[in-house]
């Protein structure tokens, strides 16, 4: 059976909801096999067998805390070797792309970032991809014996496939440039209680068109009833409106959640780069010219102010 290894994305034990769905897209190329860095492995051990986790190789040290992603390519590096695994996933965060690429250049592999879409082909496996700040769907293969993929939130469904998920143990050696940069010290961000804003089902954003800081409170309300992750245009960040780590576009955060509504946001090809992925789009913006309305499955051609209010009531109504 082909190896398809699974980096295991979580915070101390917790699996991230990315690494399941990876899980649902292993199944589909081969035998999954997550890779557990850390603390925590055998916590997660049952969530990840429930969810087609055939083996977990666990290792656990300071070095994964201490330093940069250099130990967890390491690590990576080793698994490869132990198991010849036809593809390794990882999630498209920001450490997991620097991870791949690295990994990619050690073991001679073919790299692909940001895949929406991974299948099985009768040459390896077919990915597809939003290129070209999304102006274009691509299908791409790895013509190399190993690929590395990247794999943007929300692409595959977390379906349950209970597998053994035995934990065994993996050997690795800690290369002397692994620990060339180490961390000196954190800041625990303070929660918001919303979601996480590139793994959220739902996003609710706001741009230019929302006139000010003290006005996303409206859409804050409008992502509450949605349980959803609240996310900005640049416009609205460079203003100061809303912090940066909210930003979603080609110089900010990628997202492609289930269901995407943008209020006051025009949809220029910055913005449309990180979202249009997005499975439903609503869009509100009182400028029916609007280059968002190109793209969205909904449109309301309204002012924001009397029309999300209004949108969060009707929601908080039915949900009561």
């Amino acid at each position: 059976m082909t190896h398809i290894l699974v980096y295991v994305d979580h915070v101390d034990g917790a699996v991230r909801k990315p690494t399941l769905e990876l899980l649902t897209l292993a199944r589909r190329l081969g035998e999954p096999v997550a890779v557990h860095l850390g603390a925590g492995a055998q916590a997660a051990a049952e969530i990840l067998g429930d969810h087609g986790a055939v083996r977990i190789l666990a290792h656990d040290a300071p070095e994964y805390s201490d330093y940069l992603v250099a130990p967890k390519v390491d690590a990576l590096q080793a698994a490869c070797a132990a198991l010849s695994p036809a593809v390794v996933l990882l999630p498209s965060s920001a450490e997991s792309k620097e991870i791949a690429a690295r990994l990619a250049l050690r073991v001679g592999a073919g790299l692909i970032t940001d895949a929406v879409d991974v299948e099985a082909g009768p040459d390896g496996p077919v990915t597809t991809q939003s290129a070209f700040a999304a102006a274009f769907t691509t299908r791409s293969r790895v013509t190399r014996d190993v690929a590395v993929i990247t794999v943007k939130p929300n692409s595959a469904p977390v379906e349950a496939a209970p597998a053994a998920g035995t934990v065994e143990e993996l050997a690795v050696d800690f290369a002397d440039r692994a620990t060339g940069t180490r961390i000196t010290s954190r800041t625990r961000r303070e929660s918001t209680g919303r979601p996480e804003l590139t793994e959220a089902e739902t996003v609710v954003a706001g741009g230019r068109g929302v006139n000010g800081a003290e006005n996303f409170r409206i859409i804050e309300a409008l992502a509450d009833s949605l349980g959803a992750a609240v996310g900005a245009s640049r416009a609205a960040v460079d203003s100061g409106w809303y912090p940066h780590a909210h930003q979603i576009g080609q110089t900010g955060k990628s997202v492609s959640p289930q269901l995407y509504v943008a209020a006051g946001v025009s949809g220029a090809i910055q913005h449309r780069a990180g979202m249009q992925t997005s499975k439903t789009i609503v869009a509100i913006n009182k400028d029916a010219e609007a280059p968002i309305f190109d793209l969205a499955d909904y449109g309301v051609v309204g002012d924001l102010f009397e029309v999300v209010p209004r949108l969060t009531e009707e929601i908080r109504a039915r949900k009561a």
